[in-house]
């Protein structure tokens, strides 16, 4: 048994050093507006890995945002508009168009995380079609969202954290806290997807949710994803 302790105890040892060596995979997405960092979370690899590989296949590149709402989220990934291959017109739809209904022809299966991964200010997520005819909540192929969300008292988060409880969703210290300190969408926690989190540019975020928008909630001045670049995997 002793010597069964020792070797276990070695190998927890020489396996340590290569798990602290570990980086996590983030991608750069360079926009009209600015650049976004997002790093992508490891316990939730289908969405990862998809993203990733949309990314290196230049999916994304000359996309718009083009859902944005005040104080709640950016939403981009859709293919109905691009960036010409040669470089500076942009191929875009008159305003009086919907925007939104163009993706890979796939989507992926949710892979909830609470109360790891949740909708505080912002959390990448997936968006998706609506529970009436999609009921296993899965996720688009290609479109996400960044949440930048409201600012929450006590009050108005206790109200919140009682109608989660109502549908089984637990909101836990940590959740709470993030929510009180930073905003966030908790109405969105165990519904869609969170797969990764801002960790650079929610100014640039901010500056997008706060764009005038058509009826629609497509910004008046179009916000194009110029690339998206992974930069660790």
């Amino acid at each position: 048994m002793r010597r069964l302790l020792i070797a276990t105890c070695a190998l927890f040892l020489a396996l340590a050093p290569a798990a602290a060596k570990r980086k996590a995979t983030t991608v750069r997405l360079e926009t009209t507006a600015g650049t976004i960092r997002v790093e992508l979370s490891d316990e939730t690899p289908h969405h990862r890995d998809n993203f990733v590989k949309l990314c290196q296949q230049g999916f994304y590149d000359g996309t718009l945002f083009h859902r944005v709402i005040k104080d709640f989220m950016i939403q981009g990934g859709s293919c109905d508009a691009r960036m010409e291959q040669s470089g500076d017109s942009l191929i875009s739809p008159p305003h009086d168009k919907v925007l939104g209904d163009c993706d890979p022809g796939y989507t992926l299966p949710a892979e909830f995380n609470l109360p790891w991964l949740f909708h505080e200010r912002g959390a990448l997520a997936a968006a998706r079609e609506s529970d009436d005819v999609n009921p296993e909540m899965r996720s688009s192929g290609s479109q996400f969202y960044i949440v930048y969300g409201r600012s929450w008292g006590e009050n108005s988060l206790g109200k919140m954290r009682a109608t989660l409880d109502e549908k089984g969703i637990e909101m836990n210290r940590e959740m709470w806290d993030a929510y009180l300190s930073r905003g966030g969408a908790p109405h969105l926690d165990g519904t869609y997807t969170v797969f990764g989190h801002v960790v650079d540019g929610m100014k640039v975020v901010k500056q997008i949710q706060a764009m005038p928008t058509d009826k629609d909630d497509r910004p008046l001045t179009d916000v194009v994803l110029l690339r998206a670049i992974v930069e660790k995997k």
